[in-house]
């Protein structure tokens, strides 16, 4: 006998959310549904237990759909990713970071039971074979940040270094600095194979960003680039040499002094 799914909804309209929820419950092979209203509250329940799926909606404020699935595409056990949205437009760029459906809204529970069956077929699907672990496909390459009433799109390589600002970030890029909710601890994990090391509990620092290394007034050390100086703490510092060292030899940042 099948396993009850267990699904995760995310969605920021109330109406729409207890739509999706009682269509979800109403259909066969379905066990518990959890609700969220945005992707802060979604990431807080999966810190204590795991879904089969979560439906999405792709346009909520702060941390939308697509980014939310770039997180849980990093869990140990990710939920197979069903989008729901009023639009056809981010349909190609919704398969292409692994979602196993894509259901406009608002969605019939014929169409609800089929999106079912494809979460069925994700988790019954055989892993192939694989000398090391497939790298998710989302990887919060590119984020979206609003800034004086206008929607920005800030791709990883553009910035030098983020700053906590309690649950914000601040992202330092060569076009500016942008505010986005979003914890500095997401960024880190997301970030850290792409060149990314915490330096600080306030910081996250681009190696390639990093011209030198410099002591302060005060004896602090820093990593200076050409957005400023980004404190270093004591713990983080002998990663941080050593990083670089192995950067710089491999011709990945420039040559780096004390």
């Amino acid at each position: 006998m099948t396993r009850e799914l267990s699904v995760l909804v995310v969605e920021d309209e109330p109406l729409s959310l207890d739509e999706l929820v009682h269509l979800l419950r109403g259909a066969p092979g379905v066990g518990e549904v959890a609700a969220a209203p945005d992707a802060m509250s979604a990431l807080k329940l999966l810190r204590h237990r795991e879904f089969d799926a979560a439906f999405l909606d792709i346009g909520m404020p702060g941390l939308d759909g697509m980014e939310l699935a770039a997180v849980l595409s990093r869990l140990a056990r990710p939920p197979a990713v069903v989008f729901v949205t009023a639009s056809q437009q981010h349909a190609v760029d919704a398969f292409g970071i692994g979602a196993v459906d894509y259901l406009l809204k608002p969605a019939s529970a014929g169409r609800v039971r089929q999106a079912l069956d494809r979460v069925h077929q994700a988790r019954t699907a055989p892993l192939p074979p694989a000398a090391t672990p497939p790298r998710p496909a989302g990887d919060l390459a590119v984020l979206k940040v609003e800034s004086q009433g206008r929607t920005r799109y800030v791709r990883r390589e553009q910035v030098r270094f983020v700053e906590a600002h309690g649950d914000h970030v601040r992202l330092d890029t060569r076009d500016g600095r942008f505010l986005l909710r979003m914890p500095l601890s997401t960024l880190e994990r997301s970030w850290n194979p792409a060149g990314f090391l915490r330096v600080h509990r306030s910081f996250l620092l681009s190696l390639r960003a990093v011209e030198d290394l410099r002591t302060d007034a005060v004896g602090q050390l820093v990593a200076h680039t050409a957005g400023g100086d980004v404190p270093v703490s004591r713990r983080h510092s002998r990663q941080l040499k050593e990083q670089l060292f192995a950067a710089a030899r491999e011709g990945r940042v420039g040559g780096v002094r004390r």
